[in-house]
């Protein structure tokens, strides 16, 4: 009984049929899940507004690099040396917390599992 299959099978077999259901729905989820997954809940508006404000400096940042290639003057060359540098770092920060935000999810739903595998445990 080491196998996580095993495992699973376990826990289905003392669960009732919803409980069963609601532990299909706590499998692993593949990297389209997750995101998609960032973008319900309760504070699913703050990771819209996050994701529209990072995509905003990055492309900030884009306009940045396009005059930094076009410019010959050096206190140009440092202005949007500076702002595109300042840009692509805030668009990377924005870009962490998305990903906390769905490594967040992803601890919720393990300790959701293990708590069905210790109530598993107890009924046996």
């Amino acid at each position: 009984m080491n196998t996580t299959k095993d495992i699973d099978k376990l826990i289905k077999e003392t669960l009732t049929e919803e409980e069963a259901k609601f532990y299909d729905e706590l499998e692993e989820q593949n990297m389209m899940q997750m995101i998609g997954g960032i973008f319900s809940g309760k504070n699913k508006w703050v990771n819209i507004l996050m994701s529209i404000v990072q995509i905003l400096f990055f492309m900030v940042f884009v306009y940045c690099a396009i005059q930094f290639f076009k410019t010959e003057e050096t206190n140009e060359l440092i202005k949007w040396g500076v702002i595109g540098s300042v840009s692509i770092m805030a668009s990377s920060l924005l870009k962490l917390y998305t990903w906390m935000q769905m490594d967040k999810k992803a601890i919720l739903r393990e300790m959701k599992r293990l708590e069905l595998l210790v109530t598993a445990m107890q009924m046996k």
